[in-house]
């Protein structure tokens, strides 16, 4: 019972001094958990063993308790509830305690359960660890949560931002792209509206020049009709007179020269008789000059043959290596590597001695007369592959198509010379009688092509003759391998050859050829303004020029004297009233009229070409084309 007691005592005291604690711990946190002096711990205190002493209760035990005082719930402010009676009472227990023969058992059940307690608060302390950590997770996570919401949010706002921007600029562009277009059409306009302005303008002012012209040459060709008129009379009167007189004269002094003359031939003509026939019968006579005479004879012919035959032999070898391919019908190049000194030496004179129609020559086409754009193409291309050639790169092949005597030809050989390149000029209608031999011959053409030192504009007239679709059925197998060899000798862009390919059906090509051209252009038919240039030309050349005789001792001596043609009333209006007629005529066509309207000229009287003559070849040749193109549409319709 007392060491009971004694425990009893001793609990109360230490509950008394950690209460005191807590209190104090309470005071200062300012709410919380509030222990009573002596109230214990949760965990129950074990009992004591039965075989320990209680101790005896004490005396003051029965005594009535005092009142409670007030508690002081700041402590570390004031020391006013401060109550010793506890601690009192705890000192009195362990002086008890101390003095009884079960102290030490005492001591150790407040160590196990002091342990106890001490395991339970780390118990307690692990699990509010475990809850703090699982809160900190908690909270990382939804930190995380909420930083990508808000990355996403972030990311959203800067997409809409984006788009908001392109719209702005894509409506600002648009506006733009409206301004200038506005802009651009007001200046097409205004341009359009000056052009207009200046062609009426400048067509007023050729008008008045070309009355003022009109009339002035009226008033030259009268006069000079007049004069030549006047002089011929003269001159007539005066060699009639002057004929009157020496006729005599003349008929005396022409006898007697053919009498010379006569005497003179017959004289020779008997010599050289009297030489042969003595020779002659010198050789019958003696039969060893026969003999050799015989013998000298058959060896100088046989000599003569033989050396004929070897040269002949001897020049096809040297033509079949150095000569230029058989395919080959037109080029600038020369037909044996020398000849190509010649060539240009020719060349150069002819340009020193015609210098003015050379320089002349450089402006336009020559006999070609080009819409005003296609020649700005033309030229664009010309300068184009020249300097193509002069930067080492690769050559574009081209393409033309159109119909029949359009310049095709003409202008690929102007687009060489104006390029600084040779050309050479074959036709693919040539390509299918080699049969069997046309895959070397194309082989050898390109072999020749690139011996070129300037580059070489290989021009191919009437391409579609074997350059069609494979899948025809009519096409031979050796046209087939014709144009397998010519595809593969265009696979790659070439730095030496420019091929230019001309046909009337472009569409009858074959597709491995259309996707070599790299350049495509289209010759129509010559417009109105085309055609009077065209007819202007011709006429200058067939007609004004068809008396002159070109300079030369030869051809003064040997070739007879060329009626010049007279021209009388052939005005730039009656030119211009065929050229409006003759709708749908060629640049060839054109040419043919005009070599008609010569034939015509030359078929008459007076060999003058007047109004009524030019008008009526003209209605007979475009009646003619018309005749055609009705035949035409016929066979087409069957």
């Amino acid at each position: 019972m007392g060491k009971t007691y004694a425990a009893g005592l001793f609990a109360a005291l230490a509950s008394a001094k950690f209460g005191t604690e807590t209190a104090y711990a309470d005071g200062g946190g300012g709410g919380g958990f509030s222990f009573s002096p002596f109230s214990t711990s949760s965990n129950k205190v074990p009992s004591a063993p039965a075989d320990v002493p209680q101790p005896p209760q004490p005396a003051a035990a029965a005594t009535p308790e005092p009142p409670p005082k007030v508690r002081n719930d700041n402590p570390r402010t004031t020391s006013a509830g401060f109550d010793p009676e506890a601690l009192e009472r705890g000192a009195k227990a362990l002086r008890e305690i101390n003095s009884s023969k079960s102290a030490k058992q005492v001591f150790e059940v407040i160590k196990k359960q002091e342990d106890t307690r001490q395991v339970e608060l780390t118990a307690k302390m692990q699990e509010f660890k475990a809850l703090q950590a699982q809160a900190e997770t908690e909270r990382q996570r939804v930190i995380y949560d909420e930083q990508k919401k808000l990355a996403q949010q972030q990311a959203q706002i800067k997409s809409q931002m984006a788009r908001y921007e392109d719209e702005l600029a894509r409506k600002r562009m648009q506006a733009e792209n409206e301004h200038h277009r506005a802009r651009n059409q007001e200046l097409v306009k205004m341009q359009e509206d000056s052009a207009l302005r200046q062609e009426a303008a400048r067509r007023a002012t050729e008008e008045q020049i070309q009355a003022q012209r009109r009339q002035t040459e009226r008033e030259k060709a009268e006069i000079e009709r007049e004069t030549i008129r006047v002089r011929a009379m003269a001159e007539a009167e005066g060699r009639a007179h002057e004929a009157k007189l020496a006729e005599d004269v003349n008929r005396r002094i022409l006898v007697d020269r053919a009498n010379a003359e006569r005497e003179k031939w017959v004289a020779a003509i008997n010599t050289t008789f009297d030489h042969i026939g003595g020779g002659f019968r010198a050789i019958l006579t003696d039969q060893n000059k026969l003999v050799v005479a015989v013998g000298g004879v058959t060896a100088l012919a046989a000599g003569i043959y033989t050396t004929r035959e070897g040269a002949r032999v001897v020049w096809s070898y040297v033509d079949r290596i150095l000569g230029q391919p058989s395919l080959i019908r037109e080029s600038s190049r020369g037909k044996y590597p020398w000849s190509g000194f010649f060539s240009r030496a020719m060349s150069t004179l002819s340009k020193g001695a015609n210098g003015g129609s050379a320089s002349k020559s450089e402006k336009g086409f020559g006999d070609v007369i080009l819409h005003p754009s296609l020649e700005k193409r033309i030229q664009q291309l010309a300068n184009a592959t020249a300097n193509t050639k002069s930067h080492q790169a690769p050559f574009r092949n081209m393409l033309f198509y159109g119909p029949p005597g359009t310049g095709k030809t003409m202008v690929a050989r102007e687009l060489a010379r104006r390029s600084g390149l040779d050309y050479a000029l074959m036709t693919g209608g040539d390509v299918a009688p080699l049969g069997s031999q046309a895959v070397t011959k194309i082989h050898q053409l390109f072999d020749w092509s690139k011996k070129s030192r300037k580059g070489l504009l290989l021009f191919i007239d009437e391409a579609d003759a074997f350059l069609c679709e494979r899948n025809k059925t009519y096409m031979s197998e050796a046209q087939r391998s014709a144009l397998n060899a010519l595809l593969f000798r265009t696979g790659d862009q070439s730095k030496d050859i420019v091929l230019a390919l001309a046909t009337n059906r472009p569409g009858d090509l074959d597709s491995a050829v259309a996707d070599r051209i790299d350049e495509v252009i289209e010759f129509p038919l010559p417009g109105e303004d085309e055609r009077f240039k065209l007819i202007k030309l011709y006429l200058e050349r067939y007609i004004a020029q068809a008396g002159e005789r070109k300079p030369g001792f030869f051809s003064s001596l040997f070739k007879k004297q060329q009626q010049k043609i007279e021209i009388k009333g052939l005005t730039d209006d009656i030119l211009r009233e065929a050229a409006a007629r003759t709708g749908g005529f060629s640049g060839r066509e054109i040419a043919k009229l005009m070599a008609s309207v010569q034939a015509a000229v030359y078929g008459s009287e007076d060999c003058v070409l007047d109004p009524n003559l030019f008008r009526e070849v003209v209605d007979y040749k475009v009646a003619e084309h018309q005749q055609r193109r009705k035949l035409a549409a016929a066979e087409g319709d069957k």
